[in-house]
This record gives C-alpha cells, sequence and structure tokens, in this order.
C-alpha cells in the first residue's frame, strides 16, 4: 500500500508535466491558427503569407490566417493571450509589440510575462512612399514643400505606435517639420489611402509597396537602414540623403501563450527557420524587402527585450504620443 501511495503521489506532481510532454509528441495534430494583429497586405501579413504553405508542409498540418487589426495590433495581441497555451494558437507581430509598451499605460497583456517567444523571423527598413501628385522627387524637395507648408502635408500610418508612425515621427522631429497624421487599422488600408491620393504620403514596409513603386503608382522616396535594401538598391537612405536619425525598422516575431510547452515552442521555432532558410521562400523575401532571420526562442527573447528598451528611449526624446 505504501508503494502504491508513493507511485500515486508522484504521478500527481508529475501530472502537468507529463501531460504537457504527451501533448507535444503528438503536435501538431490539428490546424494551427497564425493570429496577425492587422488588416490583410501589410509587411506582417505578407511575410506570413509566404511562409505558411511551407509551414503546413513541414509540421503535416494546416496553418490557417487569421487577421484581427485594430488598436495598434493590442486587439489580435490579446485574442492570443486568452487562448490555450498549446501551441495551436500563436501571433505574428511587429515593431508595434515593442513600442506599444512606452506608448499605453494600461496594454490588456505583459509582452515578456504572457508570452512565450517562438523565433524572430525577419527584419526591414521601411521606405518613405508620397503619392506621385506631390511635385517631388527627392528627399529635400518633400522637406522644402513641408516647410512652406506646414501642417498642411498629411501621412497614413498602419495605426499609432506602429512602426510606420514611428518613422514619420523621427522624420518630422530630424527634418523640423509639420505633418498631420491619419491612422488606420493596418499599413494595407494606409497604402490604398495613398493609393487613391486620400492621404499624401506613409511610411511603409517595403513589401507592402514594391509593386505599386514598380509600377509607378507611388513614388519612393528614401528607406531607412545603413545601407541601401537589396529589394529596393535604387532608392537612397536618409542618410545619403543628408538626413541622419531616422532610424526606424521593423522586426516581426513569432509569439505563443505564455505556459505553451517547451517541446512544442521548440517544434515551432525548428520549422519557422527551416523555412526561412529554404533558397525560394528567402530570394522571394529579400526581393520584397525583408531580411529573413529564422533564431532560437531564447534569442527571440533577447531581441524583444532589446527592442522594448529601444523604443522607450526614442519615445521619450521624441515625445510622441499615441493620440498623434
Amino acid at each position: 500500500m505504501r508503494r502504491l501511495t508513493r507511485m500515486l503521489c508522484g504521478a500527481a506532481l508529475l501530472g502537468p508535466y507529463a501531460t504537457g510532454s504527451a501533448a507535444a509528441q503528438g503536435y501538431p495534430a490539428r490546424a494551427v491558427r497564425v493570429i496577425i494583429p492587422f488588416a490583410p497586405g501589410g509587411g506582417t501579413d505578407n511575410l506570413t503569407r509566404i511562409m505558411a504553405p511551407r509551414m503546413t508542409e513541414l509540421l503535416g498540418q494546416q496553418i490557417v490566417i487569421d487577421n484581427r487589426a485594430g488598436a495598434s495590433g493590442q486587439i489580435g495581441t490579446e485574442l492570443a493571450v486568452r487562448a490555450a497555451p498549446d501551441g495551436y494558437t500563436i501571433v505574428h507581430v511587429d515593431t508595434s509589440f515593442t513600442s506599444n509598451p512606452s506608448l499605453y499605460p494600461k496594454l490588456p497583456y505583459d509582452p515578456i510575462r504572457d508570452f512565450t517567444p517562438i523565433s524572430l523571423l525577419a527584419s526591414a527598413p521601411v521606405v518613405l512612399i508620397i503619392h506621385p501628385s506631390v511635385p517631388v522627387k527627392t528627399l529635400k524637395e518633400l522637406m522644402a514643400l513641408a516647410k512652406a507648408r506646414p501642417g498642411e502635408l498629411n501621412f497614413a500610418t498602419g495605426g499609432a505606435g506602429s512602426a510606420t508612425h514611428l518613422g514619420v515621427e523621427l522624420f518630422k522631429a530630424a527634418a523640423k517639420i509639420d505633418l498631420v497624421h491619419i491612422p488606420y487599422k493596418g499599413s494595407g488600408p494606409a497604402a490604398a489611402a495613398v493609393l487613391a491620393g486620400q492621404v499624401v504620403m506613409m511610411f511603409a514596409s517595403p513589401s507592402a509597396t514594391k509593386p505599386h513603386v514598380v509600377a509607378g503608382k507611388l513614388r519612393a522616396i528614401a528607406i531607412t537602414g545603413e545601407k541601401r535594401n537589396a529589394g529596393f538598391p535604387e532608392i537612397p537612405t536618409f542618410v545619403e540623403s543628408g538626413l541622419p536619425g531616422v532610424d526606424s525598422g521593423t522586426y516581426w516575431v513569432s509569439l505563443a501563450p505564455a505556459a505553451t510547452p517547451r517541446d512544442v515552442i521548440n517544434t515551432l521555432s525548428s520549422a519557422m527557420s527551416k523555412v526561412l532558410q529554404m533558397p525560394g521562400i528567402r530570394q522571394r523575401l529579400i526581393d520584397l524587402g525583408f531580411d529573413p532571420i529564422g533564431s532560437t526562442p531564447d534569442e527571440c527573447a533577447a531581441n524583444i527585450r532589446g527592442e522594448i528598451a529601444k523604443w522607450a528611449r526614442v519615445i521619450k526624446e521624441a515625445k510622441i504620443r499615441p493620440e498623434q
């Protein structure tokens, strides 16, 4: 009886861990939902949809993309927090995930405590685009026009605090110009507004705007980063154009709810890294302006902590507020 009691107690103590391990061994047994907390057509959406078919092949289960836009990514991200920590609901986020803590004091989640990092997916600069009707072709000409017409030119963003918003705020501060902010629920709708001529300009991910720039429907003025982007080699950087201090690139990461079993996290991380190293996928992403990465969960966690600290400094120095 004593031996049986000890065995039962031991099983009870190991119960949660044994269940997690057993679940991980058969993972995934059904479709995996990837929440995109932005509207279709933006960088996060494009990146995920390019990866999804190969992720489906590697995991043997369908990757289902679920766009839940709003509140600078907060709506979809909160939805992921509330999901069961079993690996069947994950979320792909961009720079807004690491800038939001400094913009919104009452987020509906804690970016560190409530998530388990899976992988650092990619990075990319942001490109300043304008509608072709604007009579400028260079950054200096745009700055001169903005100074001649203070408070008259507007810019679209994918939401307050998004990378596209932060980029323009840094541009405004560096160039000492006054522009009017028009926020949208994602960079896709924002780009559509610029395409339609409803808004003058925006900072956008290269992947979301390259086809329109190539077609002549949008004009690319300058791009962030230390060197020209391989996907947009003809576009000068802000530094080349004589305006340093506009450092607003984007990182994309994959996250799962906290307490998701480590074996499940490792399975997902490994699959993502393999997909991002596939020559066809890698080249397609590079052509769109992405820099494919792929990382371990620990490397992803370190990146998130570093980006949160970085944007806290930038937002404080630039005095950026979510209502802008």
